[in-house]
């Protein structure tokens, strides 16, 4: 009994100082990316354009994250990714499922990469913004000319090319989705729609 509470001591002052450990890394990230923030914004807001054309470019990259994000992880881009050719598939439905090969290590990798591009955008313009509860006069509170500008026109760009964006995979989703049944229509007035999908289930 004693040996099991110590176990159980040891364990939970073992999870409490991992838990400690991984806040500590996580404040120091985010402390080295604020500071990496504010050290190099007011170079990007100098650029010709000022801090409207900075916005706009990561209101761009965000939007191309988002998309590539959504289109690495989409479900029918992962489905049947890496499984060998099975010559009787109707006998081994569930035949190497869950199966993790290169493709799948490559589709993952190349999402990761999207949305670590469409977050870090959107924080980098959060980062530039000056911090609440914070002194005025520190440096790293200090409200940089032009980061007001780049917010708004990040806000705008990500806004407005992300309801585009959105809207026209509405568009084509319908119109894969009519084409399918015209197809499926087609099929069963052959009488062939009913053996395919029974073959299919």
């Amino acid at each position: 009994m004693n040996r099991f509470r110590a176990r159980a001591g040891w364990g939970i002052a073992g999870g409490v100082l991992f838990l400690a450990a991984l806040l500590a890394v996580l404040l120091f990230a985010m402390g080295l990316w604020r500071w990496f923030v504010r050290a190099t914004a007011p170079a990007l807001v100098d650029l010709p354009g000022g801090g409207w054309t900075a916005g706009a470019v990561l209101g761009l990259l965000s939007v191309a994250g988002w998309v590539g994000g959504a289109w690495f992880s989409s479900p029918d881009r992962n489905r049947d990714r890496d499984r060998k050719p099975d010559r009787n598939p109707h006998q081994n439905p569930d035949r190497n499922r869950g199966r993790v090969g290169p493709a799948r290590v490559g589709l993952a990798i190349g999402g990761a990469v999207c949305w670590t591009v469409a977050f870090g955008a959107l924080m980098y313009v959060l980062g530039a913004l000056p911090g609440r509860n914070c002194r005025s006069g520190a440096t790293m509170c200090a409200y940089i000319p032009g980061t007001g500008s780049a917010f708004l026109a990040y806000a705008a760009t990500a806004a407005l090319l992300g309801w585009l964006w959105y809207r026209r995979r509405g568009t084509v989703t319908a119109a894969r989705r009519a084409e399918e049944r015209a197809r499926m229509r087609r099929l069963r007035k052959k009488g062939k729609g009913r053996s395919r999908a029974a073959r299919s289930s």
